[in-house]
């Protein structure tokens, strides 16, 4: 059954504030010193603020001139979640006006830094915290969010957070930062994101003995008494936001995994450390192809690390493979793995079963280095944590064997990075095709300035994200992902591949989510999935139901 698709109109419907301060103190009505002359006599402000009225470009200047003033980006990430906790509207206007500038600092890689330092840097408190402690009461707890509109649940346990591992509850930076992105970069309106992390202690010693730290000082709750927890959250969420998407985020990859497995299919859900990276990746190879000039089909793809990452960049090769019509057994042979033990081989006894799937026939292999010279791979992809294991001989061996070898150091934040972007292309003299996980700096080489691509997830899942509120889809299917990864790749112009980029410009991030939106919506339509009927014009539909940061007229009629 279907209903109409009023149900996901952004003019989204509020209880205003009574007078006074409490409009000030509000930051979904918050306009600051924009309230206009009208409002301040209406809404009893007189007094209250300066008595210049400021344009919202006016506010604009005066938040990035203090931005740009700070002296490091950890103050950089401190003013602009101030500025998000006071006034959402001007946040995202000024979010959206200098993406590229602030994306570093509102995500990878200063979020990562923000959550090791989450405990010593509090102002106040954003999203909703579901501990061990609440066990039994879980639907009590998110029922004190204060909207029942949610259409977006970001939520971490923190065991994971980028390849800074276990951060416990200091991981809130992590879906506070995601559901930021889902707002400035697709137009998810801000009041239908919720923040969750859930806390059930962290194994991180450093952590337990800070006496900053915000969350529970015990060791990390496993087994049975975990998974009750989640499955009290996700009856919960479902049940007091009925349809809402809930993203899995940095889970650890004992849980990712099977979290997956357990609710795809009965719940609208996704984990983005799997399907988010891996369509990323997809699409950064998809368009690395465009500059090498070859197929999909005849590339051998070696993997530095077999984690949720990993797994999930093979899955979707696999996936695309197998569309192209290459037998499912075949498509697998495509990639390698090496983790910490190894080359991934089936002889091995010690493998997950996540890693099954991807252990071919091979004499054992100790190390990347042995492995890139038996294997010769055209692709070296590197989803370790483990920063500069892409040596100068390793990058050599990939050039020499390679006209044009792809190499991706997909971890994060910059410092786990297993090379950076000179390195690359320095070691290749100019030729390899490279992108990252966070962002770097172009570079000259041989008189040619290069730019390095980031395989940024925000690329995919906000427009993810938005076809599937658009439509109310039941469930996220890996079909979506690949539908999405083929769209952002299809959107990269020749002159982006001429610099070297596989990633379009992030100042076309609102035209990506967009076709990214309508081509998942696309296939929600084409699998039945959707319970809101399909308009007569969907791009136009998607198109207005995006988020923009203006400020209304209080005093409108």
């Amino acid at each position: 059954m279907t209903t109409s698709n009023k149900q996901t109109s952004p003019r989204i419907q509020r209880t205003l504030p009574k007078t006074g301060v409490d409009w000030l103190h509000n930051p979904v009505f918050n306009k600051g010193t924009a309230f206009t002359e009208a409002e301040r006599d209406a809404l009893g402000l007189r007094g209250l603020l300066p008595p210049h009225v400021q344009t919202m470009a006016e506010q604009v200047q005066r938040v990035m001139a203090n931005f740009r003033s700070k002296s490091s980006d950890l103050e950089r990430y401190i003013q602009i979640a101030g500025l998000q906790d006071r006034n959402e509207t001007l946040f995202y206007r000024v979010v959206m006006d200098n993406l590229e500038e602030l994306m570093p600092i509102i995500y990878t890689p200063t979020v990562g830094k923000a959550c090791q330092e989450y405990g010593h840097i509090f102002r106040r408190s954003r999203g909703c915290y579901i501990s061990s402690n609440d066990r039994g009461l879980v639907e009590k707890v998110l029922a004190n969010w204060p909207t029942r509109d949610v259409k977006v649940i970001v939520v971490t346990d923190g065991e994971r957070i980028l390849g800074l591992g276990d951060l416990g509850a200091s991981g809130m930076g992590i879906p506070v930062g995601k559901l930021s992105l889902y707002t400035a970069c697709a137009g998810i309106h801000p009041t239908q994101c919720l923040p969750v992390t859930i806390d059930v202690g962290t194994d991180n010693e450093t952590l337990l003995a800070d006496p900053l730290y915000i969350g529970l000082r015990q060791k990390r709750i496993r087994g049975g008494e975990y998974d009750a927890l989640i499955e009290e959250f996700v009856v919960a969420a479902e049940k007091l936001f009925p349809g809402v998407l809930i993203q899995f985020e940095d889970f650890g990859n004992r849980n990712a995994f099977r979290l997956l497995e357990k609710y795809r299919d009965r719940a609208c859900t996704f984990n983005d450390d799997i399907q988010g990276t891996g369509s990323v990746a997809l699409a950064g190879i998809l368009s690395a192809l465009r500059i090498t000039g070859q197929k999909l089909a005849d590339q051998r793809v070696l993997f530095l690390g077999a984690g949720e990452a990993g797994i999930g960049i093979a899955e979707n090769i696999v996936a695309c493979l197998v569309e192209e019509g290459l037998p499912l057994a075949e498509a697998r042979k495509r990639c390698w793995f090496v983790d910490s033990k190894g080359l991934v081989i089936k002889s091995r006894k010690d493998l997950t079963e996540h890693k099954l799937h991807f252990a071919h026939d091979h004499a054992p292999c100790g190390d990347l280095l042995s492995a890139v010279k038996l294997l010769k791979p055209t692709m070296l992809l590197g989803v370790s944590g483990q920063p500069k294991t892409f040596t100068e001989e390793i990058v050599k061996l990939m050039a020499e064997a390679n006209p044009r070898p792809v190499i991706f150091a997909l971890s994060n934040p910059t410092s786990k990075a297993e090379c950076t972007a000179e390195e690359a292309y320095r070691w290749t003299g100019g030729r390899a095709v490279f992108a990252s996980g966070s962002p770097f700096a172009p570079v000259t080489v041989g008189g040619k300035t290069l730019v390095p691509g980031q395989g940024n997830n925000a690329y995919i899942f906000p427009g993810v994200g938005l076809g599937v509120v658009c439509t109310g889809a039941r469930r996220v299917t890996d079909a979506m992902f690949i539908k999405a990864a083929r769209t952002l790749a299809s959107l990269i112009r020749d002159n982006e591949l001429a610099e070297g980029r596989v990633y379009p410009s992030l100042s076309r991030i609102h035209e990506v989510s967009h076709a990214i939106a309508v081509a998942v919506a696309q296939e929600v339509y084409a699998k039945k999935l959707n319970t809101l009927s399909r308009p007569e014009d969907l791009p136009g539909y998607i198109r207005s139901q995006m988020f923009k940061p203006e400020y209304p007229n209080y005093t409108a009629k």
